[in-house]
């Protein structure tokens, strides 16, 4: 009697989470670690328009500011970085020359903390790259992160949608950790075993969930709305299951016969289950949206994959083939107008101006 009431209670958990991660802006990640120290982070882009997106190769040396007036935070690049923008004002996505990777996603609980005199500001489309110019492993960034060292600023997106956002880096060793703001406090999850995350509720609740379709069990089912919260469920479910050494069965047809391109390949496949078909629309869920583009990144050979939803093939940055040393020119590979690549393109990025970041007010 006692177990059967455990279960009803776990489900009508649940379910009322359920429903509160149903307004969702979607979007997913996932930390993949194999014994042979191979290390992939997957995540889609989930939006309800193209954002103009663009991938940059930054060098190290760079000098950069918090984009916040006066007051704002500066730092030199300590790392180069491949990087995904969005809108052409922010960095999404990206992953610098010492494998640490970070992923924005969007998070509606946010609420940020209240600006501390005397500390200076950081508008929250610079909060990736901040992180990647300045650290090296998740373990150093979450020690200066905590401290919380400048006051994080959301401007509106140029769509007009407030930036509520959160954070998941991940390093070259399998570590990860997930930052969010909830209730004005900073809340830092830590830990090699935050291997997926999605969007609403917070960060707690969504593990919560987890565990109640572990409970079920995912050969028996599994959640299938595009929903963050089924989505999470899904992905945990099939990171879990696809192979962490050479699979037999397929690793003759993968390019080199390599086990982290049939890594990536499996990962890519995870990212692509849990994608949302370019323009689905669900009238009563008018923020659930299309997967627009994925990414993964091979923290250990350091290469940087792109998926596009609007285009057939999946390209791919070498770091060994950019020139990120301090002084090398700031590069950019145009695809916010349909431009079609395969393959390796370190070669095809052009030096350009870098984006400015999205300004934000601190009155």
């Amino acid at each position: 009697m006692k177990l059967r009431l455990s279960k009803i209670s776990t489900f009508a958990l649940a379910l009322g989470l359920i429903a509160a991660a149903g307004t969702a802006w979607a979007c997913t990640r996932t930390l993949y670690v194999a014994p042979d120290n191979t290390v992939l982070t997957g995540r889609n882009m989930d939006w309800a328009e193209d954002m103009g997106s663009n991938l940059w190769a930054f060098p190290a040396g760079m000098a950069r500011n918090g984009a916040a007036g006066p007051q704002s935070l500066t730092w030199t690049s300590k790392y180069g970085s491949v990087i995904t923008s969005s809108y052409e004002v922010g960095t999404a996505d990206g992953m610098n020359e010492k494998g640490l990777v970070g992923n924005l996603l969007y998070l509606a609980e946010s609420e940020y903390a209240k600006p501390v005199p005397g500390k200076p500001y950081l508008s929250i489309a610079a909060w990736v790259q901040y992180v990647l110019d300045n650290y090296a492993t998740v373990s150093e960034a979450v020690e200066a992160l905590e401290q919380t060292p400048f006051n994080l600023l959301a401007p509106t997106l140029p769509n007009g949608k407030a930036s509520t956002l959160h954070l998941a880096i991940s390093d070259a060793t399998g570590d990860s950790a997930i930052f969010e703001y909830v209730g004005g406090k900073l809340q830092v999850h830590h830990g090699k075993q935050y291997t997926v995350m999605t969007n609403s509720p917070i960060y707690d609740q969504q593990l919560a969930l987890n565990e109640y379709w572990k409970s079920i069990g995912g050969l028996v089912f599994l959640p299938g709305t595009n929903r963050a919260a089924d989505r999470f469920a899904r992905a945990s479910f099939l990171l879990d299951a696809i192979p962490r050494k050479a699979d037999p069965s397929y690793i003759k047809s993968v390019p080199q016969q390599s086990f982290s391109n049939q890594a990536v390949a499996s990962v890519m496949g995870v990212m692509r289950s849990v994608s949302v078909p370019l323009g689905i629309t669900t009238p009563d869920q008018p923020n659930i949206s299309s997967t627009i583009w994925r990414t993964v990144s091979d923290q250990k050979n350091l290469v940087y994959f792109f998926d596009s939803a609007t285009r057939p093939n999946t390209f791919w940055v070498s770091f060994s083939k950019l020139d990120l040393k301090p002084g090398a020119p700031v590069k950019k590979l145009t695809i916010q107008d349909g431009e079609v690549f395969s393959g390796e393109t370190a070669g095809a990025f052009k030096a350009a101006e870098p984006f400015k970041f999205l300004p934000a007010n601190p009155n």
